[in-house]
């Protein structure tokens, strides 16, 4: 299906005020089925703001909204974008219980059943590297451990569009390394990702399109294509 879709989300003009304040001023933004996208820019250029945005945690002045090449009103914002895209905050939120149940939480919500339920959560325990830490409360777990668990929670809802806030900002190590590892593997699995960060390995993956926040607008980079 994706294949046949030119443009998976898509606004004319995006716009973002702080009272007067223009933070983020972007014209003709379009994300792609399957592209893999690093947004850059300085601290405080607005990266997290405009991902915020477009998971529906901020508002935005948004003309000429499209979803899956269809006209699409974002405000209030619709239930079919809630379903599609997928959230990893910088710090994830994990809740007061196992890291299976963290896991399945989405899962849970949409009424799946328990068959299918346990099958998925045991896939993307195994895909992220936490299958030992299944009956884990999150308070033990290291930060990288952490962010492996949220990477597993977005993914096993398989979102149309995922949105990585400096996944690996707080890591170093091994735990960096498996963070980034992971990486390739949801660009493969088809999902349309947006990274916000500065980690020049990230930048650096291939086939990633680079956009970059200055001054409000957005810059955007070629393409580094893959080696084979």
């Amino acid at each position: 299906m994706s294949q046949q879709i030119k443009t998976l989300l898509s606004f004319e003009r995006l716009q973002k005020y702080f009272g007067a304040r223009l933070l983020l001023d972007l014209k003709d933004v379009q994300i792609r089925p399957g592209q893999a996208i690093v947004l850059t820019g300085m601290n405080g250029s607005g990266k997290s703001t405009l991902l915020r945005i477009l998971c529906g945690l901020e508002t935005a002045e948004i003309d000429g909204a499209q979803f899956c090449d269809q006209p699409l009103r974002v405000r209030p914002y619709p239930p079919v974008l809630r379903q599609a895209i997928g959230y990893v905050h910088q710090h994830p939120v994990m809740f007061s219980t196992s890291v299976a149940e963290n896991i399945g939480y989405g899962l849970v919500a949409r009424g799946l059943g328990k068959t299918a339920l346990r099958d998925k959560v045991e896939a993307a325990m195994a895909w992220a590297g936490v299958l030992h830490l299944r009956d884990s409360p999150p308070a033990i777990l290291s930060g990288g451990e952490k962010q492996r668990v949220a990477l597993a929670r977005a993914r096993v809802l398989e979102p149309r569009l995922l949105l990585l806030d400096e996944p690996t900002a707080n890591l170093d190590g091994a735990a960096r390394e498996q963070v980034i590892a992971l990486i390739p593997t949801l660009i493969a699995a088809g999902s349309s990702i947006v990274m916000a960060c500065h980690d020049r390995d990230l930048i650096a993956l291939p086939d990633v399109t680079r956009w970059k926040l200055r001054d409000g607008r957005l810059e955007q980079r070629s393409v580094v294509k893959s080696s084979g």
